[in-house]
Order: structure tokens, then C-alpha cells, then sequence
């Protein structure tokens, strides 16, 4: 099936590893033309090896970039409109803040959290925003968390600022539909990525067991019976930034093997 991204510039944030990364590798795939970003020079540089030798696709690029910094955006963007043009895709994608209860995090780290999770996706989208009206074709998609729908236990800021996420989104989608520009809002659920693994293990540690009694215990909890994996999520990233999807904006869909039972 064509999705419609050949000649499409993609841009994913935080595309060194994880969720970022296997979605970069899933556009690649479609012909698309990807600028990967994060803050690792070094694993950015393998992450782009890695998928120009999977997919044979030499138009795959990267820029190392803080996302919490606005002049790092600036230059980012400066960067894909050089290499690739305008950004057609953006998806918007962080690692989480720190863990922690409300007693346990400061003002330093509501601020930290609010400019990784939040501020970022607002600056980012300023600056995809002209390319995209003048095309009058845009694909935004944010990556959250399953928090949007069930608040997750001693992740207080990742609680509060995901939530934000989706009130940004929604109030895009209503104001950019015109333009024929959709934004939509995608969550994790239990994907087996390096972040999931450091969250069980501090269940673990916690609770005094091993990782691997943790992932067990949630598994039994997750209808399908097992984590899914980053290409599954990055399937759905692809299918909500393409072509694909001419008519799905404004929503908040969750990629967790049926695990969060709100509706």
C-alpha cells in the first residue's frame, strides 16, 4: 500500500533510540525523506547508518538538537530546510521527565518538565507551520503517553504535562483543519523501550523483586499478554502522518495492547 510520503520530509524528534527511533526507520521505509534529531551526536550518526542499511534509503539525515532550547529549534529547522526543504511531518517526540510523587519534585523540575514535554512541541510547530500552510498538507503528530486516558503512578509531572499535550493538540487540529493540516496525539502504552525498562525497574526496586517479575505481574494486566514492540507503535505513527490519513485529526489514540480500560 502507497502511503503517500515519498518526497515527503519527516522530521522526528528524540530519533536516536526508542519510539523516536523506530518510527524514523518506519518512514524511511516509505520512501520519505527523514531528518532524525536528539541531543547524541554519536548515536544519531549510528541510528542514521543503521537505517540507511535497512531500508536503502540514502535520504536520511541528522541534526543534533536540544529540544528545550528554542535557539536549538531555530537551528534544526534551519537545517531540514536546507537538507530536505519544509517540514511536511513533524512528529514530536521526548524522552519522559523524571519520575517522582508530588512531594518529591521542585519548581526546577516542573520547569524541566514543562519545557521538554510541552514547550517544545509548541516551538516546533511554529516553525513547521508556514511550509505546511503554504502547502496547504501537514502531518503533526505528538507522541504522549497512556497517562492521557489513566494517570500512571509516581509520574506526577509526565501526568500533568501529557495531559497538556492533548489540550494543545485539540485546539490545533480545530484551527489548522482548514488548511488541511491534522494533528493528533499518539500514547504508549507498555512498549518494550529503554524507558519502560527503567520504570520496572524502579517498581522492582521498590517492591523488592526482580524486573522480570514486574514485566510478568503487568502482563497479566495487558489483554494481549505481552509489551508491544516499537514498530508496532511506529506503524501507527506512520499510518497518522501520511497520506494514509486524510481524515483523522484531533484525536488521542493509544498503541497499549488493550491495557488502559478508560474510554
Amino acid at each position: 500500500m502507497d502511503v503517500g510520503l515519498k518526497g515527503k520530509t519527516v522530521l522526528v524528534t528524540a530519533a536516536s533510540q526508542g519510539l523516536g527511533f523506530a518510527t524514523a526507520r518506519a518512514f524511511a521505509r516509505e520512501g520519505a525523506r527523514v531528518m532524525l534529531a536528539s541531543r547524541s551526536e554519536t548515536a544519531l550518526a549510528d541510528a542514521v547508518k543503521l537505517i540507511q542499511s535497512e531500508t536503502d534509503n540514502r535520504e536520511v539525515a541528522f541534526t543534533v538538537a536540544d529540544v528545550t532550547d528554542g535557539t536549538a529549534i531555530d537551528r534544526l529547522f534551519d537545517r531540514v530546510e536546507d537538507v530536505f526543504g519544509g517540514v511536511d511531518v513533524l512528529i514530536n517526540n521526548t524522552g519522559g521527565p523524571r519520575a517522582g510523587t508530588f512531594d518529591s519534585v521542585s519548581d526546577t523540575d516542573w520547569q524541566n518538565a514543562f519545557d521538554l514535554c510541552l514547550l517544545n512541541i509548541v516551538r516546533c510547530t511554529r516553525r513547521a507551520l508556514p511550509h505546511m500552510r503554504a502547502n496547504k498538507w501537514g502531518r503533526i503528530v505528538n507522541f504522549a503517553s497512556s497517562s492521557i486516558k489513566q494517570p500512571l503512578d509516581n509520574l506526577i509531572l509526565s501526568n500533568a504535562f501529557r495531559a497538556g499535550i492533548v489540550g494543545l493538540s485539540k485546539s490545533l487540529a480545530l484551527e489548522l483543519a482548514a488548511d488541511n493540516i491534522l494533528v493528533n496525539v499518539l500514547g504508549p502504552g507498555r512498549i518494550a523501550t529503554a524507558r519502560v525498562q527503567s520504570l520496572d525497574a524502579m517498581r522492582a526496586d521498590k517492591l523488592q523483586t526482580s524486573v522480570d517479575e514486574v514485566r510478568r505481574l503487568t502482563e497479566q494486566n495487558i489483554p494481549l499478554g505481552r509489551y508491544g514492540s516499537p514498530d508496532e507503535f511506529a506503524a501507527m505513527a506512520v499510518y497518522l502522518g501520511s497520506a494514509a490519513n486524510g481524515y483523522t485529526t484531533g484525536q488521542s489514540i493509544l498503541v497499549d495492547g488493550g491495557l488502559v480500560r478508560a474510554l
